[in-house]
């Protein structure tokens, strides 16, 4: 039996973190790619992207693996498309380049040690490879649908214990963040002169399983005044952390850690290295449930490792939505190059009101999950990751531009409708 009560930790990092400035310019590397096949008319369906940024003191570098129209590649001044050795494409670097800097200057570089308009940035990115494709590509012909571009297991999941249907504790760790990067950027008071690179760490209790109150709370907070100290930083930031909770009580007894090193005036790429893909417990659900392993940004999404676990996310949210479940947990998991997933796991950890081996043949029925299928339904084959690097890629809300659909509650009704059936 689950215990009831127990203390649980989540941790979340800002946008100016160095590995969350390299999950940005990864996905502002996608969002480009997905305009640029729109401009040119390339089928989105084609669009190819796996790219890793490092970031560190003043350099960025950005490497992997495209397929990308003809405006993003070198050209000869007859408009010939120029390639290397191996008969691959050669990128152009330019846009690029431009993304990454448009990047870092909305996060909010403008450093000695990081600076969007000082910073060499070398672009890596070449051809995909053709083993690779034909995973992806052949399948259509073989199976009627494009297969995975990996292999690979995802995690989905949902429960009752914030509006947002998140864990409390990454849902509160988050949001503290939020509040203090919209200060920052606004210039509001004192939070103006607060640099980008924070991180929040929050302990919640909870009391016959459910959230009660907050224990600890860990937040440190890069500065741009050298001559602050733990005391002033947490006189700027307080307010913001007592928002966040809302009506979540704070423990008399609560543990305040604010800045405890001290001074914190040298942050992001400058103070530490980056690099895409390291903080994915962050990007889903602060350790409260499993996750696959994959990384999300600078993926497009034949790549499964980002599309199935917005899938599963979607399904494990609806699910909960309709009330079958306080708690719900997805697993898809797949073969490259097969469309179909090789099995679907429901887990309700004792809390469901219907059978998790009827509802995993009825995800089914609702949601063509192949690759293709969850591209469609989701409608992904679009401009919309860049927003989502930053602040986690779940509990978020759908914008009208098609970005966070996997937060819709859109298939609560044929949920119900296929469990009558």
């Amino acid at each position: 039996m689950a215990r009831k009560n127990y203390l649980f930790t989540s941790e979340s990092v800002s946008e100016g973190h160095p590995d969350k400035v390299c999950d940005r310019i990864s996905d502002e590397i996608v969002d480009l790619v997905y305009r640029e096949a729109k401009k040119s008319g390339m089928s989105p369906w084609d669009v190819r992207v796996a790219c890793e940024t490092m970031a560190t003191t003043n350099r960025v570098v950005i490497a992997g693996e495209v397929r990308v129209p003809p405006s993003l590649l070198k050209q000869d001044k007859e408009g010939n498309i120029l390639t290397n050795a191996a008969d691959f494409p050669i990128i152009n670097p330019s846009k690029f380049k431009s993304a990454a800097r448009k990047a870092i200057r909305a996060i909010g570089y403008e450093q000695d040690g990081f600076h969007w308009k000082t910073a060499k940035i070398d672009v890596l990115l070449h051809g995909q490879s053709a083993d690779i494709a034909q995973g992806v590509d052949n399948a259509a012909d073989q199976q009627g649908s494009e297969g995975a571009g990996d292999q690979g297991i995802m995690f989905g999941y949902a429960c009752t214990e914030t509006p947002d249907l998140m864990p409390a504790p990454i849902y509160y760790s988050h949001k503290i963040l939020e509040l203090l990067a919209a200060a920052r950027h606004k210039g509001e008071n004192d939070a103006g002169k607060l640099g980008p690179d924070a991180k929040s760490q929050i302990t919640v209790r909870y009391i016959d399983g459910k959230a009660a109150e907050v224990t600890s709370i860990v937040l440190s907070t890069q500065h741009l005044d050298p001559s602050w100290d733990s005391a002033k930083v947490r006189k700027v930031v307080e307010p913001y952390i007592l928002e966040a909770f809302g009506d979540l009580p704070i423990a008399e007894d609560c543990a305040w850690h604010i800045n405890p090193t001290g001074k914190f005036v040298i942050g992001g790429p400058d103070g530490d290295a980056g690099l895409t893909g390291r903080k994915i417990i962050v990007d889903t659900y602060g350790g409260a449930a499993p996750h696959g392993g994959g990384a999300f940004s600078g993926k497009d999404t034949t790549k499964v490792d980002r599309s199935a676990a917005y899938a599963s996310r979607y399904l494990a949210k609806n699910i909960v939505a309709a009330g079958f479940a306080e708690r719900c947990t997805i697993q898809l998991a797949y073969a490259i190059g097969v469309a179909q997933p090789v099995s679907v796991h429901v887990d309700m950890h004792g809390t469901g009101k219907v059978s998790e081996e009827r509802l995993e043949a009825v995800v089914r029925e609702v949601m063509d999950l192949t690759p293709r299928g969850i591209r469609l339904h989701l409608d992904l084959n679009k401009p919309i990751y860049g927003r989502t690097a930053a602040y986690g890629h779940f509990g978020r809300k759908a914008g009208r531009d098609g970005s966070f659909s996997w937060e819709k509650l859109d298939l609560v009704k044929p949920l119900k409708e296929a469990l009558k059936g």
